[in-house]
């Protein structure tokens, strides 16, 4: 459902997309690769009499983290379409590398803001990399299903799988006491109110990303 129409006039001034793609590599880890883009709704003067027009990026800026099955990113490479200040921008890419050892699901956002904070790094290029553990949550995807099949399997057998899915209490929908675990995995539900153990969590659950 969209949003309803604005009951006020306005005029658009700004458009920021951001857009990930994520791959399945044959080596067994997955790439991620983000792009952020920024353009005006109106034409604007520049530094030496330019114009910049309307629809123009004002940023373009792309980020790819290879990470492990796990979310341990592996490598980590950025790069630079348009920026305000042009090399001066651009020049801070080589650094987004420190990202190398990180994990998206445990207190990413966190590192990120510690390692490159302020003057040591692109606010932009931190930003983007903000969505990217959601992303690649939603890349492990086919795995998670997977690992559904295999548990209901356990579960017909009367075994209970070793681990609790993690995106199980990652959001208010999967909650453990929720009707949609209950429906879902409910060899992982919990009656509300009880105080029953639902079970271990696997580790680098999707709160935890920072």
């Amino acid at each position: 459902m969209p949003l309803p129409p604005s009951s006020v006039a306005r005029e658009h001034v700004h458009t920021r997309s951001m857009r990930v793609n994520a791959y399945a590599r044959d080596d067994g880890q997955w790439d991620l690769e983000a792009e952020l883009i920024d353009v005006k709704g109106y034409d604007f003067p520049k530094s030496g009499g330019t114009i910049h027009k309307a629809g123009q990026p004002v940023h373009h800026m792309h980020l790819r983290l290879t990470i492990t099955e796990d979310f341990t990113i592996t490598d980590a490479v950025a790069a630079y379409d348009a920026a305000p200040y042009n090399e001066y921008c651009s020049s801070i890419a080589p650094d987004y590398k420190d990202m190398v050892g990180m994990n998206l699901l445990r207190g990413f956002r966190q590192a990120v803001k510690a390692r490159f904070a302020r003057t040591e790094g692109c606010t932009h290029l931190s930003e983007l990399s903000y969505i990217l553990p959601t992303a690649a949550v939603q890349t492990m995807a086919g795995r998670r299903r997977k690992q559904a099949e295999s548990d209901a399997s356990q579960a017909e057998q009367g075994d209970k799988p070793a681990r609790r899915p993690f995106h199980i209490e990652g959001c208010h929908a999967l909650r453990v006491d929720s009707p949609m675990t209950l429906k879902f995995y409910p060899q992982w539900y919990v009656k509300p109110g009880s105080d029953t153990e639902p079970g271990t969590s696997e580790p680098g659950g999707a709160t935890s990303a920072g």
